[in-house]
């Protein structure tokens, strides 16, 4: 295989980040475009394809640089004179992913900036009299990158198609990742801290701080501040999510879509704790990272005695050292597996103030959250993206894959993590806010499998309906990296792009109304509300010439998914079912150990033992 079908098949894990990701966005300054935000005068660029304007690179808080490292962001300053939005700002610090980064890192090398606070605003094209004003005003969609909440940035994702199609304004946003956007520990709690400073919430904080901004400038551009959309895919959906939970959201949006996100919070005893606390600590909790920080720089021989020096630091001093690491620093003393850059830290903390102490769920079945429409979905085979590169029953070389070995494990693994990520992430809290709100909650999956094979490999088999598919769907490009291949088959591009715009044509009405209806020219097929009395709806997304659009009612449970698995015929022995469930175990929420040690009366535990 060349290196550039090589590159072809590795494609589609970075499209996970990637899918919308203009081939270039940069022209000179249009007089068309200016605008006056709070800061100041401002002027974009017209989109080169299409009838939309783009201001890039605006900063919505002060940049988190020294002293401002670990707390919550503060109002952006002014600007003085017209200030040229043309481009957009840096990532915020990150491994570089598997197509490196724009400062030229290569894969796993430090990459971005912590001045990294920016958004960029896409609208349909004005001239400056025509902006719409008053009861024309647009609605207005936040987008939120996903990444694990530690890597991606806002440059991959292009609103102007949806802005266009869907006659809204879209406003993509940077935020604080992993380490630098969640950190708690009690040094870093110390005198003149804020509540917000000390919640270890930086990056939800950043999301809040946007969402603000949008309140204040959206009508500048033509946008309705009392119509804010947020809607994010994989941990931009997470992240979505912490805005339906947190109190300081509240009234800051008022329509919210997750796309292949999660209910997952920690506690904060787990991203502070020891890993040898009871109860433990995260592998990679501040405690942690610090003693790791403290012998990488050699004022402690090991982890015991690192950990004694730590305890007896003043907090002032503790803090001050930790915030005089570098990025680079901090991101190597993270231990663990790696996927796409992508790491392992303590995220979304319960700290009982930016987000509620009580786990989401038992936050959404209280009512104790931001009451507002929203949509839940997922794909069909989100996990087969994973198993791409995971999985054991692919042959690779180079840690590409090239062949099949066992395509009913392959897909038996991956599917059925698959549904349980629907039952945990779409069909538990869309059955959860619905028995609190009624008939304002809706979901949906993503069905579409239609890719071409590449070389000897079936892409439809290997990837189908994988996680991150459906987002150039929605924004209505079918292209990666400026290209429609090799997802897309150009043969298929009329039945392909239909599907694109009834997306954003669902999405966009959700956004002007609270409800996706019949999408905005009423002829589509009707999404229902989900039926909190009944068994569920969700609208199956898919071309004309599979399944089509429709509804349907298999909603699930976790515990239906594991009762699923034991009756599943395709299984060959008891093992192949423990596989999926230990899984589930390590997922931490989907399965309790206690439940794996007794499943199939015990024979998992003895026939798979999973590691204490």
């Amino acid at each position: 295989m060349t290196h550039r079908r090589s590159f072809l098949v590795i494609l589609p894990l970075v499209a996970v980040a990637a899918a919308c990701r203009p081939a270039e966005l940069a022209g000179p300054a249009d007089p068309d475009s200016l605008r006056r935000v709070e800061q100041g005068e401002l002027v974009g660029l017209a989109h080169p394809e299409v009838e939309a304007h783009a201001w890039l690179g605006i900063p919505f808080a002060r940049p988190p640089l020294g002293e401002l490292r670990w707390r919550a962001p503060l109002a952006p300053e002014p600007w003085p004179g017209t200030r040229e939005a043309l481009r957009f700002g840096p990532s915020c610090p990150q491994p570089a992913g598997p197509v490196g980064a724009r400062d030229g890192a290569a894969a796993g090398e430090p990459t971005g900036s912590e001045d990294c606070l920016y958004l960029n605003v896409y609208a349909p094209r004005f001239a400056p009299g025509a902006v719409p004003a008053g009861d024309e005003r647009l609605p207005v969609m936040v987008w939120i990158h996903g990444g694990g909440n530690t890597i991606g940035d806002a440059v991959l994702y292009d609103g102007s198609w949806l802005a266009t199609d869907g006659d809204v304004v879209v406003v993509t946003v940077h935020y604080r990742l992993g380490l630098l956007g969640w950190l708690s520990h009690p040094a870093l709690r110390g005198e003149g801290t804020s509540a917000e400073d000390r919640s270890g919430n930086f990056g939800t904080l950043d999301l809040v701080r946007a969402l603000e901004w949008v309140e204040r400038n959206a009508q500048a551009f033509g946008g309705d501040p009392r119509n804010v959309t947020v809607f994010g895919e994989s941990a931009g959906g997470a992240n979505v999510v912490s805005l339906l939970l947190s109190p300081r959201a509240s009234g800051l949006f008022q329509r919210a879509i997750v796309q292949s996100g999660g209910v997952a919070t920690v506690p904060r005893a787990e991203a502070e704790g020891w890993s040898d606390d009871a109860p433990p600590g995260h592998p990679s909790s501040s405690r942690e990272l610090a003693a790791r920080l403290l012998v990488a720089e050699g004022r402690a021989a090991d982890r015991e005695e690192a950990r004694r020096a730590l305890d007896a630091m003043p907090g002032a001093e503790l803090a001050a050292w930790l915030r005089s690491k570098s990025p680079a620093e901090l991101l190597a003393a993270v231990e663990g597996d790696r996927l796409g850059g992508m790491y392992d830290v303590p995220r979304l903390i319960r700290d009982g103030l930016v987000l509620p102490d009580a786990e989401p769920m038992a936050a959404f079945a209280a009512g104790s959250y931001n009451r507002v429409p929203a949509i839940f979905g997922s794909n069909l085979h989100e996990n087969r993206l994973f198993a791409l590169f995971a999985s054991e029953h692919l042959s690779r070389v180079f840690g590409l894959p090239v062949r099949m070995r066992d395509l009913r494990k392959y897909q038996l693994e991956a599917d059925y993590a698959s549904l349980m990520w629907k039952a945990r992430g779409v069909d538990e809290p869309a059955a959860a806010l619905a028995a609190v709100q009624g008939p304002s909650v809706f979901a949906y999956r993503f069905d579409w499998d239609d890719e071409p094979r590449l070389l000897w490999l079936d892409l439809s088999e290997l990837l189908g309906a994988a996680h991150g598919l459906e987002i150039p769907f929605v924004f209505g490009r079918l292209r990666f990296f400026g290209r429609g291949w090799p997802i897309f088959s150009p043969g298929r591009s009329e039945q392909d792009m239909a599907l694109a715009r009834a997306m954003g044509s669902y999405w966009t009405q959700f956004a002007r109304t609270g409800d996706p209806g019949r999408g905005r020219d009423g002829a589509l097929p009707e999404w229902q509300a989900w039926d909190a009395a009944g068994d569920g709806h969700f609208l199956v997304l898919d071309s004309e010439d599979d399944a089509g659009i429709r509804m349907d009612g298999d909603a699930v449970t976790r515990e239906e998914v594991i009762r699923r698995i034991g009756q599943d015929g395709r299984f060959a022995f008891p093992g192949e079912r423990c596989r999926v469930y230990a899984e589930f175990v390590r997922w931490g929420t989907a399965m309790p150990r206690e439940d794996y040690d007794t499943i199939h009366e015990g024979r998992c535990r003895a026939q798979h033992p999973l590691e204490d």
